[in-house]
């Protein structure tokens, strides 16, 4: 039912679908969370970039779904043998929401992984970067119809959108994007943009900086950690971009 004008109308509403997914690596639990159901296989990749447990889609030799799970809701990424994995240090095997993907780490140490810092001396014009939220915007097809799903996009130095992912959560749009990015064997990203739909937290930085992105961009606000992670690891950070306007929070030398 919608009320508008105080007029009421009973048409039905579209909306988002939320359901949890389980990953698994080599048949052992690491991470649930609350997801939008597509692309499962680059959330999972994506998000064992960020944990820095693969590097590239060499790492990876099968990406499945259990059989016993008629939804689809359970994932098990098989990796070669050469990669190690350190199981007591993937602590988000926990309950994670679609909303907060630091959920289940017991500190802030506990994501900070060894990253190193972006050295990348790309540079994009002040235009362009004003020019890509309306180019991911006019991509987000669902989102037109619910209005209810955060977006990510990567952007290659000429403006142009290379891939754009929806979920309803905001870290896990980043993961979806990356873990494409891995698999078409991109990496690194240092001469592109990651463009957010939300705002940019202390997460989407750490990720970011797992695929060496130098510039991540957002339609909202920052955080305060986001701003000091990105000033400490050499990632020129943007927020507000929006209506031919921005703030640049850390390393503006990339922005003429």
């Amino acid at each position: 039912m919608r009320w508008r004008d105080g007029q009421i109308d009973q048409s039905p509403d579209e909306l988002v679908v939320e359901e949890p997914l389980e990953i698994r690596v080599r048949g052992r639990p690491i991470s649930v969370t609350m997801r939008t159901p597509g692309h499962d296989d680059e959330l999972a990749v994506g998000f064992l970039l960020t944990e820095n447990v693969v590097t590239s889609a060499a790492d990876i030799l099968k990406i499945s779904a259990c059989e016993r799970n008629e939804e689809g809701n359970l994932l098990n990424v098989q990796l070669a043998p050469e990669v190690a994995v350190d199981f007591d240090k993937l602590t988000r095997h926990v309950f994670a929401s679609s909303s907060c993907g630091l959920c289940g780490k017991a500190t802030i140490d506990a994501v900070a992984q060894n990253f190193p810092a972006v050295t990348s001396q790309v540079e994009f014009s002040a235009t362009l970067i004003a020019s890509l939220p309306q180019r991911m915007r006019s991509s987000q097809a669902t989102f037109e119809r619910t209005g209810g799903l955060h977006a990510a996009a990567i952007f290659d130095e000429h403006g142009q959108m290379l891939v754009l992912r929806e979920d309803v959560g905001r870290h896990n749009a980043v993961d979806k994007v990356l873990g494409h990015a891995v698999l078409h064997g991109w990496l690194p990203l240092d001469r592109h943009i990651l463009l957010v739909s939300g705002r940019s937290s202390f997460e989407i930085m750490q990720k970011s900086l797992a695929a060496s992105l130098p510039v991540v961009a957002a339609v909202s606000a920052p955080s305060s950690l986001a701003v000091e992670f990105a000033q400490r690891n050499g990632q020129t950070l943007v927020g507000f971009v929006r209506d031919n306007r921005m703030n640049i929070y850390a390393h503006a030398h990339r922005i003429r």
